[in-house]
C-alpha cells in the first residue's frame, strides 16, 4: 500500500502559511510555491541511490558519493503543476520534465486527457508527478493512469495541500505510488474545494480568475 509522508519542516511550513494568505500577490504566491517546492525536492529525494568514485582534492585522493545515475522525471499535471517544476530543476537540473493535460467533463465531472508529451524513456525513470493540490484525487488518478499505460514503472506524487478524501482515492487507485505533501488538510467542502486550503492554485499562480 502506498506511503504518505507529511513534510513538517519549519521552513517549508513557514513558507506555506505565507502561500495560503489570500492577500499574498501573484508575484510572491509565484515565488513561495517554487521556494517550497525545491524544500520538498530536498525531501522526496532522501532516498535517491549513491555510488562510490574516486576524486582528487587539492591535498589528496578521496573516495566520495555521487549519484548512481538513476534517471529523474518531474510530470507537472496541467495548469498548476507548471508552478512547481523550476523549484525541483533547481536541484535535479538534469531531469527531463514531461507533460500531463486534464479538464474535467462538465457532464460527468470526469478528469479527460486532452495532452500527454512524456520523455521517450518514462519506463527507465522515477517520476514525480507535481500538483499543487490534491482535491478530489480524479486528476492525480488520472495522470498517473495516463503514465502507467505509456510504460512508467515507478511513480511519486507530490503535492503541497491534499485533502483526506483526495489521498483515500490515490491510494485506492494506485496503491504502488508513494503521496508526499506539505500539509493534510481538514476535508473538502460541496464544491470540492479544501479546506482551509489555499483556494484555486492555478488562478493565483497565474493571476487568472
Amino acid at each position: 500500500m502506498a506511503k504518505v509522508y507529511v513534510f513538517d519542516h519549519p521552513l517549508i511550513q513557514h513558507k506555506l502559511t505565507h502561500i495560503r494568505d489570500v492577500q499574498t500577490g501573484t508575484k510572491e504566491f509565484r515565488e513561495l510555491v517554487d521556494e517550497v517546492a525545491t524544500l520538498m525536492a530536498f525531501e522526496i529525494t532522501r532516498d535517491m541511490p549513491l555510488e562510490e568514485i574516486e576524486v582528487q582534492t587539492p591535498v589528496s585522493k578521496a573516495k566520495a558519493k555521487v549519484l548512481s545515475g538513476k534517471k529523474l522525471g518531474i510530470v507537472p499535471i496541467l495548469r498548476a503543476g507548471i508552478g512547481m517544476v523550476d523549484g525541483i530543476l533547481k536541484l535535479i537540473p538534469t531531469a527531463k520534465v514531461g507533460h500531463v493535460g486534464l479538464y474535467r467533463d462538465p457532464e460527468t465531472l470526469q478528469p479527460v486527457e486532452y495532452y500527454v508529451k512524456l520523455p521517450s524513456d518514462i519506463e527507465e525513470r522515477e517520476l514525480i508527478v507535481v500538483d499543487p493540490m490534491l482535491a478530489t484525487g480524479g486528476s492525480a488518478v488520472e495522470a498517473i493512469h495516463s503514465l502507467k499505460k505509456r510504460g512508467a514503472r515507478n511513480i511519486k506524487f507530490m503535492c503541497l495541500i491534499a485533502a483526506p478524501e483526495g489521498v483515500e482515492i490515490l491510494k485506492e487507485a494506485h496503491p504502488d505510488v508513494d503521496i508526499y505533501i506539505a500539509s493534510l488538510d481538514e476535508k473538502l467542502n460541496e464544491k470540492g474545494y479544501i479546506v482551509p486550503g489555499l483556494g484555486d492554485a492555478g488562478d493565483r499562480l497565474f493571476g487568472t480568475k
